[in-house]
């Protein structure tokens, strides 16, 4: 969940001013295997901001691993360790990187039906024929109904580039914005794309920061506020469509939008990733990328292992159908802005 200085990103960089103590003891760590191991289980248990919500023995799990250094190994074998402790914390938004590698947790992801398939997409409901701009797809399919395939919140989104597509959309019946295998970028693109469907401020969730170096010490939950955009905005039905691969941003988008009246959510629970990630560096130079403040739903609930789907609108690709052209999540998205 990358993100320039938007205004999430602007307020946990001020309240981080205040975020710990003043008078707190820095630790220096050697530069050697017990080192660089003690160095990032501090990083994280200081900073780490789903101990509780997660129910982790952060102690218990540096005993477990701390047991498998030796002061001898490799740099390789030293990582191998460190990847296994990290995996303890199922997070997506955790990655130690070195020259050699990065570690990263897909266990959220694996074992999910795919629920996507960009090819029956571009070939049998496109036709190979669409509009691209900013990273998005799309076009006006034959039943009159608006479809937008945004593929990464990575992909930087113009307000002409909008303004363009939503006028090209505006005669649609309904709208169909399909992040499906979006695995996030910037919140600031979440938030420019969302100013299009809400006509007044509107609090679109809450973000919570460290204020001390317990597993509980946090602050109150800050209300996160989107304003609506002042150029087209999109005022009929909307259906988002999500699967286990709508991870960070893209699980961002899909908590916001859901809240949002005439918009409804059809597919699979997104992946999740809902920490903002901030990042720090061992002595031996690795990086360390971390959840370090959680982001809530406008109900003031996690959304770090994913968002549900609208009530009643939960299901998968059939694979029988897919054999044959058919996108049985997206149909069901025609469906239901047809009301056929």
């Amino acid at each position: 969940m990358m993100h320039r200085f938007s205004k999430i990103g602007l307020l946990v960089s001020i309240l981080s001013v205040f975020m710990f103590p003043s008078c707190h003891k820095v630790e220096v760590f050697e530069d050697d295997p017990y080192g660089n191991f003690d160095a990032l289980w501090t990083i994280l248990d200081e900073r780490y901001c789903f101990f509780e919500y997660k129910n982790i023995d952060w102690t218990q799990i540096r005993t477990k691993y701390r047991k498998k250094l030796t002061s001898r190994m490799t740099s390789e074998e030293l990582f191998s360790v460190c990847n296994d402790m990290l995996m303890e914390l199922k997070d997506g938004h955790v990655n130690l990187i070195a020259a050699h590698d990065t570690s990263r947790y897909w266990d959220w992801l694996y074992g999910s039906p795919t629920n996507y398939d960009e090819r029956i997409i571009d070939e049998y409901y496109l036709n190979f024929d669409y509009r691209y701009t900013s990273g998005i797809k799309y076009k006006i399919l034959p039943q009159n109904v608006g479809y937008m395939y945004y593929g990464s919140f990575s992909s930087t989104i113009g307000d002409g580039n909008l303004d363009q597509i939503l006028a090209y959309l505006s005669t649609s019946t309904g709208l169909i914005i399909d992040v499906r295998s979006n695995g996030g970028g910037s919140l600031s693109n979440v938030e420019t794309l969302v100013s299009r469907f809400i006509n007044r401020k509107t609090v679109v969730g809450y973000i919570s920061h460290k204020t001390g170096f317990g597993h509980q010490d946090f602050s109150e939950l800050y209300p996160i506020e989107y304003s609506p955009s002042s150029r087209i905005r999109y005022q009929k039905p909307v259906v988002v469509l999500a699967n286990r691969g709508t991870f960070s941003a893209g699980n961002n988008f899909v908590s916001v939008m859901k809240a949002l009246p005439n918009v409804i959510v059809i597919g699979d629970c997104t992946g999740g990733g809902s920490g903002l990630p901030f990042s720090s560096e061992l002595p031996n130079g690795w990086s360390i990328r971390f959840s370090a403040s959680p982001i809530y739903d406008i109900e003031r609930q996690h959304t770090e292992f994913g968002v549900e789907p609208t009530e009643g609108f939960k299901m998968d690709m059939d694979s029988e159908q897919a054999s044959k052209g058919h996108d049985t999540i997206l149909d069901r998205a025609i469906s239901y802005i047809t009301g056929s």
